[in-house]
């Protein structure tokens, strides 16, 4: 899947190396996130994490202000708003951190790359009106998802005839109208968009095939961290077992040459790509 072309994602003002994985920590500022809602959502708590994750290994800071977990519910645009751009404005006066915002709303888009933000992560792939002319007119990298369905249904009855066929259509469609619109192509990566809108086995299928999802030479983001996926898989929901899973994946990824790692785990999912990585020298 690897180019040279691929190598490097490039935001407005700067830009992050993909020739080995790049580590992606998750920051949610939301109250209701499934592995750590309210955890973040005071300003200063939300700055100490993200330089620590930094400190252990990150190379993308990703901001979330509304919770995609399955049976989630919208929020404003003001509530998104005042979660997230405190925190875009306050790490990017501290780092020059490559900062990525996980939004769908063109308000958002706007607001948070004029603040300083180098990507956005979008898990409807920016088809919403609005989204795409966004990120384009602020020169901005982007993350295009797949989602079959919308957050608050997603999980009710996912159907695919052929799941890793489907998603990389759909990501071969979305990389050609970002390109179309006028996005460079270094700007882009992918996400198969693990468990939304997923069963297990579509999961295994996609984690089986995830260095073939690379739509148009484009690199692939994998976000599973600490996913319910792995709790059905080892029919034991606890945070270890989620962790374990992640971790394991971080492993399987990082051979099969995805770019992006998005993770809760920092530290330690770092280790797994540094253990790959080594693993897969010559001599």
């Amino acid at each position: 899947m690897n180019s040279n072309s691929a190598n490097m994602l490039a935001g407005a003002r700067r830009a992050v190396s993909l020739a080995e994985p790049a580590v992606m920590g998750v920051l949610n500022v939301t109250p209701d996130s499934f592995s750590d809602g309210g955890r973040y959502v005071a300003l200063e708590a939300a700055l100490e994490r993200s330089l620590v994750m930094i400190e252990q290994g990150a190379a993308i800071i990703d901001i979330g202000g509304e919770s995609t977990r399955p049976g989630a519910a919208p929020v404003s645009t003001e509530a998104e708003l005042e979660r997230v751009l405190p925190v875009v404005e306050a790490l990017r006066a501290r780092s020059e951190i490559f900062i990525s915002v996980d939004t769908s709303n063109p308000a958002v888009i706007q607001a948070v790359c004029a603040a300083g933000a180098d990507m956005i992560n979008d898990i409807r792939g920016l088809v919403r009106p609005g989204a795409l002319e966004a990120v384009v007119a602020a020169e901005a990298a982007a993350c295009v998802m797949h989602m079959q369905g919308e957050p608050a249904t997603m999980q009710t009855a996912p159907s695919y005839t052929d799941v890793v066929a489907e998603v990389r259509a759909f990501l071969d469609d979305r990389v050609r109208a970002c390109c179309a619109a006028g996005m460079a192509p270094e700007r882009i990566v992918v996400d198969p968009g693990f468990g939304f809108g997923k069963t297990l086995e579509h999961n295994m299928a996609l984690l089986r095939g995830v260095g073939e999802l690379g739509a148009a030479g484009r690199p692939v983001l994998m976000g599973v961290s600490r996913k319910s996926m792995f709790a059905r898989l080892f029919e034991l929901d606890g945070l270890g077992a989620r962790i374990n899973g992640s971790l394991g994946a971080a492993f399987w990824a990082t051979l099969q040459g995805v770019g992006i790692i998005r993770c809760h785990d920092v530290r330690e999912t770092a280790q797994m790509v540094c253990l790959a990585r080594h693993l897969m020298q010559q001599g």
